[in-house]
């Protein structure tokens, strides 16, 4: 008998997969801090016999590499991808026999990259699993646009294609197992939903249920902006990355953290966005470790910026020491833990700004025209709808554009309050008076503020 075991992370809304027999196994797309895809393969007791990515990730550094150089395993990769180091090209319709009984099959999949490739694992001669990478995901596909602008419409077209060729392959009970849709920007849209199968796709996934150019359009329309830190990605990956040290960084006490601060480096607070706004060091920013510390805090700082990381606890500190370096910032300058009182010098207090909730606003707002609302959704979350007289400045364009909000108390939002807790941070740091408006979205007409339409 197979299995398949899904490894999820979250943070960047993607999965690997470790997928075998008996005794030996494959693992997709694995990531950057291979020690948990090697215990999971102790867990089944099985060898790793192959690893095969689906093609050049745009969001994420690849543990490829290196968890084929330790585990001896053969590492497959698109035979048109563009790469710096050895490796096991692979074509369509190449096999490899994972165990007895069990082959892996490659099946070219071109539009999320022209390389992309998927891999159906057959079980005795039946298909058993398909996984799709960035190609077929759970009721959308991977996004076309990352790879080169010229090519955007073109990979859209072949991003239609493949998806009917997995459905005319493969059985309508066949798993789809994606590496991207979990929240992740490499989607064209997010997925609902945590499991399909090529029946259900069928039946519900534009790339099957619409004409080419219907689908085509339909989805450049709709496509996002990238994140800043998506151009690393692809050339770390090309040239082939090196192994992650997740030793934990060296400890700051609070005259390094005044001195990091101090040559303009970024000090991160992990803690919850409660905590930070009740007392943080003047100048720190705030990524939530329970949020998306990896998109937001990647997609905003500056490539290359030394990071120092503040937080509760050093399993904080560590797990998100992991997740950073799953993007490419793998060592955090320095780190420091428990209360925050520590963290500056004696005698000196803590920076502190109010949150609240769009009720709260609304009140204001009764008794004053002059409130500077600021919204820092994204593009398509305000074309549904936005307070009237907002300014609109995403969130992952805040930190260069600061100087465009208006001078007053800026009462900041998002959809749901963590992005709105980061743009608060980032004003706050910028000295300018600040409220974070911690509440869901739709409490804002409930609370009778104006609406508008995009």
């Amino acid at each position: 008998m197979f299995f398949v075991d899904t490894l999820e992370f979250e943070g960047l809304g993607n999965r690997s997969y470790l997928a075998g027999g008996p005794s030996a196994a494959v693992v997709i797309d694995p990531p950057r801090d291979i020690d948990q895809v090697i215990a999971a393969a102790a867990r089944r007791g099985v060898r790793i016999a192959y690893v095969a990515e689906t093609h050049v990730h745009n969001d994420y550094v690849t543990g490829g590499l290196e968890l084929a150089r330790v585990t001896g395993a053969a590492y497959l990769v698109p035979a048109g991808a563009h790469v710096s180091f050895d490796r096991t090209s692979v074509a369509d319709g190449d096999t490899v026999t994972v165990d007895v009984g069990l082959v892996l099959r490659a099946i070219a999949t071109p539009g999320h990259t022209p390389h992309h490739t998927s891999y159906a694992l057959v079980e005795d001669g039946r298909g058993v699993a398909v996984f799709t990478g960035g190609s077929l995901l759970i009721g959308t596909v991977g996004r076309p646009d990352l790879v080169e602008p010229r090519l955007t419409e073109q990979l859209a077209r072949a991003q239609h294609a493949s998806a009917h060729r997995l459905a005319d392959e493969l059985a309508d009970e066949v798993p789809v197992l994606p590496t991207h849709g979990f929240g992740s920007f490499c989607s064209s849209s997010q997925a609902e939903g945590d499991a399909t199968t090529i029946g259900k796709e069928r039946e519900t996934n534009d790339a099957l249920t619409l004409d080419v150019d219907t689908f085509v359009a339909r989805m450049l329309a709709g496509l996002e902006d990238v994140p800043a830190y998506y151009a690393h990605m692809g050339p770390a990956n090309a040239a082939g990355p090196a192994p992650v040290d997740l030793t934990p960084p060296t400890r700051a006490d609070a005259g390094e953290i005044a001195s990091r601060l101090a040559a303009g480096e970024w000090v991160v607070d992990l803690r919850s966005r409660m905590a930070f706004a009740e007392g943080h060091v003047a100048g720190s920013f705030n990524f939530e470790g329970e949020g998306k510390l990896a998109t937001y805090l990647a997609w905003l700082i500056p490539w290359g910026k030394p990071v120092t990381l503040l937080a509760d606890t050093p399993e904080r500190i560590s797990a998100a020491q992991r997740e950073l370096a799953r993007v490419g910032i793998d060592r955090p300058a320095a780190a420091a833990t428990g209360d925050p009182v520590g963290w500056v010098h004696e005698g000196e207090q803590l920076a502190s700004f109010p949150r609240a909730r769009f009720a709260d606003l609304a009140e204001v707002r009764e008794r004053s025209d002059d409130v500077v609302v600021l919204d820092v959704r994204r593009d398509s979350e305000r074309a549904g709808g936005y307070i009237e007289g907002s300014v609109h400045i995403p969130i992952h364009e805040l930190h260069g554009r600061i100087g465009e909000v208006p001078e007053g108390t800026v009462w900041v939002h998002c959809a749901g309050g963590m992005r709105a807790a980061i743009a608060a941070s980032l004003l706050d740091a910028a000295g300018r008076d600040v409220v974070a408006v911690d509440d869901g979205f739709d409490a804002a007409a409930d609370a009778g503020l104006s609406l508008a339409s995009g």
